[in-house]
């Protein structure tokens, strides 16, 4: 009778065995798959926080590019010689037309002198940066200069240089045009037809001539150099925005504005702004350079915590293994 029973009783405890390692499996599991979530979870959070400081680095770049465009281009236009071509031309032609042209001009300046200024961007950032640094307090200081030395009709003197020049380049294309009636004429056009051709013109005229005058303008440069240290898109935007402003200026009231306006106070206020943005950059320069530190030491955490993860998973997979191995030896 003892004999029988113990074959029965091996058999009871190797069924016991095999149940209580299969539950250990399933704990194993059931561990390794809750560590695997919890190092899934606390990455996801890790990479949302890493992400989330990189777009409030990117927001300050464009915010502060944006504003120093916008302002510099203000400062720098009111006044000048591109601005007293568009008061000028559009006493004599329609409003919108002058606008478009010489607008349509001063946005393909801006995105050129921007584009121009991110190319610069193979050479190290700290080299331009800097540089570009030192060239915006050089303006600054240039045009404090300028202001204190100008004589009171700066203004008017620059208005009729501008007058001027809107006068030859009339009396340029009235001259064409009488050559080419004497040379046979052209057919009869309708009224319709003269007045497209007529604000074609104008529109051709003003893009011109705010191209050319702007060519090598204050403002040209200091869209090539904020270009190269700061958000292109931020340049571009803040660049066009106060094109526009001065050149809606301009076109509306700008008689009025140029007989009212002091240049000379002007070119000193702009003084002052460009001294103040080179200051500025070097203060927004810190604050990136620490939001670049947070992030790397953020991408180290999450790699040390992914590592983590990954080595207690297989610490728990080697005991599985080994379980699974003792099992099969008995």
């Amino acid at each position: 009778m003892r004999l029988s029973l113990a074959p029965l009783l091996l058999l009871a405890l190797f069924i016991h065995q095999s149940v209580a390692d299969n539950d250990i499996g399933k704990d194993v599991d059931t561990v390794d798959v809750k560590m695997d979530d919890a190092a899934v979870v606390e990455t996801i959070g890790e990479e949302a926080k890493s992400e989330k400081k990189k777009i409030s680095s990117q927001d300050i770049s464009f915010y502060h590019g944006f504003l120093a465009s916008f302002s510099v281009i203000v400062v720098s236009e009111l006044g000048d010689k591109t601005w007293f071509i568009a008061v000028i031309m559009s006493m004599r032609h329609s409003r919108l037309t002058v606008f478009s042209g010489a607008m349509g001009a001063l946005a393909l300046m801006t995105v050129l002198s921007a584009c121009l200024g991110w190319v610069t961007q193979v050479i190290p950032r700290a080299v331009t940066y800097y540089l570009s640094t030192a060239l915006f307090a050089l303006f600054g200081l240039k045009m404090l200069h300028e202001g204190w030395t100008m004589s009171p009709n700066e203004g008017q003197e620059g208005f009729e240089e501008a007058q001027a020049e809107v006068a030859k380049r009339e009396g340029e294309l009235d001259a064409s045009k009488f050559e080419m009636l004497e040379g046979g004429g052209v057919a009869p056009q309708s009224e319709t037809k003269k007045i497209f051709l007529f604000t074609s013109r104008i529109f051709i005229e003003a893009f011109t001539l705010t191209f050319v005058a702007e060519w090598g303008d204050r403002s040209q440069l200091t869209t090539i150099i904020l270009g190269a240290r700061e958000n292109i898109a931020g340049v571009i935007g803040g660049g066009v925005l106060g094109h526009a402003l001065c050149t809606g200026i301009a076109v509306i009231g700008g008689k009025i504005v140029a007989q009212r306006i002091s240049v000379r106070t002007v070119t000193l206020i702009g003084g002052v702004v460009f001294l103040l943005f080179a200051l500025s950059a070097l203060f927004i320069n810190d604050i990136e350079s620490a939001v670049d530190s947070s992030l790397l030491q953020n991408s180290t955490e999450i790699g040390n915590s992914t590592i983590f993860a990954a080595n207690f998973t297989e610490k728990f997979q080697n005991q599985s293994l080994i379980e699974a191995s003792i099992q099969t030896e008995i």
